[in-house]
């Protein structure tokens, strides 16, 4: 273990060995993500570009852990029931496995909440591609419907009043909570939200008992059928927006990109989104009106649904049972092993 790496951890439990004297909760462990000493270094996915991290939050192990609680903690929501993680589940994929999304205080939200996975190497985020970085997204879901903090600064006079936050963020942050530096520590944590160890990856390398034979061809039936045009490459997104269709035989159907563009050809555009654990994150699309696999395998084959604006990309092809199974099969190769796990939290 390096010297910056073993004084960062130190530091850590040092302090959630205070928090333990007043409070039940178990000894602070490190967390299961590693960092390197020189953030230039970090690579998560070597065989991608290095993941961009801003100049103006630099990653940092002692950051990184500090947004893991608060991504944890529903403290910073407005109704103090809900955490960032309460949409972004495990068992769901790092979704909510809703079809519309339920923020603070039992709203209910116009879309269904997107993965976590690799979400540091998204160039824009949320499904109309507003939020032009990680700061901003979770700034903006922080303080949106998501979580409900109408009145962010009443949440960080509440941080600050917490003695095990205080300190980190001075530690972090050389001040106290700020409105501003909340969202910098959680996008922190957000980029080593690492997807990469799936079936299909070992099977990529070289582990050939890895994946079966079903999921096999169901990956060169995957390419076979185009599908690799818009999800491409080991994120399994083009970070494009395309309109396949959905929702546009609503009377007021979502614009998506087009609302935030106004360009007629984003009409209901939505951004790609990867596939990576997609087994566990039903129902599908961004208003959750598929339910299964098999049905989102079928309808984009099929060439997606009609309406003025459908993306030139997709095409009308004919699809049997086995080549949907086929698909579907690899489609769940892309599970991955999940170890998040929730950290000890400062007490009030």
């Amino acid at each position: 273990m390096s010297l910056p790496r073993f004084a960062a951890l130190a530091l850590v439990v040092a302090a959630a060995f205070v928090w333990a004297c007043s409070s039940p909760e178990p000894r602070f462990e490190a967390p299961w993500f590693e960092l390197p000493a020189d953030p230039a270094e970090y690579d998560p996915i070597a065989s991608y570009d290095y993941m961009p991290i801003p100049e103006q939050n630099p990653l940092t192990w002692e950051k990184a852990s500090l947004g893991w609680q608060l991504y944890y903690d529903p403290r910073l929501s407005g109704d103090g029931v809900r955490s960032c993680y309460s949409c972004h589940t495990c068992e769901n994929g790092l979704t909510d496995g809703r079809a519309l999304a339920i923020g603070a205080f039992d709203k209910q939200l116009t879309r269904s909440a997107p993965t976590m996975w690799n979400v540091g190497y998204i160039e824009n985020l949320y499904w109309d591609g507003r939020a032009g970085s990680l700061e901003a997204q979770a700034k903006g879901a922080w303080t949106g419907g998501n979580m409900g903090a109408s009145d962010p600064e009443a949440i960080v006079v509440k941080l600050n009043q917490i003695e095990g936050y205080r300190e980190q963020f001075v530690n972090v942050f050389n001040e106290p909570a700020t409105v501003e530096n909340i969202p910098m520590a959680l996008a922190a944590y957000m980029r080593t939200l690492i997807a990469k160890n799936s079936r299909f990856d070992r099977w990529q390398a070289g582990e050939n008992d890895a994946t079966g034979a079903a999921a096999k061809r169901g990956w060169k039936l995957f390419n076979d059928f185009g599908c690799v045009e818009c999800h491409a490459g080991v994120l399994f997104t083009d970070q494009q927006f395309h309109n396949v269709g959905i929702g546009m035989a609503d009377e007021n159907p979502d614009l998506g990109r087009g609302k935030r563009t106004e360009l007629e050809q984003d009409t209901g555009a939505f951004k790609t989104p990867t596939l990576r654990d997609v087994s566990k994150s039903a129902p599908y699309f961004h208003n959750g009106s598929v339910r299964t696999l098999e049905e989102a395998v079928r309808l984009m084959a099929e060439g997606g649904l009609e309406n003025p604006w459908l993306s030139p990309k997709l095409e009308k092809q004919k699809i049997s049972d086995q080549q949907v199974s086929d698909i579907v099969s690899f489609l769940y190769s892309l599970d991955e092993p999940c170890t998040l796990t929730a950290p000890p939290l400062p007490p009030k």
